[in-house]
């Protein structure tokens, strides 16, 4: 991300941000992986390698990972709410660099404007 020098025009992309920052609707702080398994089947074709998927959230609740079994008529719904919280964090990580860059330049910006009078 590309940080303007200028105290106001990281306060123009500060506030644009913050206008994202709306949740288009449920968001889930969680990974959705795929894990193929052989059910057990002796005749099935899993075991002669083609495994069957299956799609799983996993979460850390105070270090421990946690896993939940998703449903496949579930599965585009908990992609979209994934995505959802992906797109969340990152906006979250921006404004604190837009933030911090406008603590930063506070002082240099302060003396301009003691200089201009």
């Amino acid at each position: 991300m590309n940080i303007p020098k200028h105290p106001t025009l990281i306060r123009r992309s500060l506030q644009a941000r913050q206008k994202q920052l709306q949740a288009n609707g449920p968001l889930l702080a969680a990974s959705l992986v795929t894990i193929r398994r052989a059910c057990g089947n002796p005749n099935c074709r899993c075991a002669r390698g083609q495994k069957h998927p299956g799609h799983y959230l996993t979460w850390k609740i105070k270090g421990k990972t946690h896993t939940a079994y998703v449903p496949v008529d579930l599965l585009p719904q908990v992609k979209t709410w994934t995505q959802e919280h992906r797109r969340i964090k990152q906006l979250v990580r921006e404004l604190t660099q837009l933030s911090l860059a406008l603590i930063k330049t506070h002082v240099t910006a302060k003396r301009r404007r003691r200089a201009r009078s």
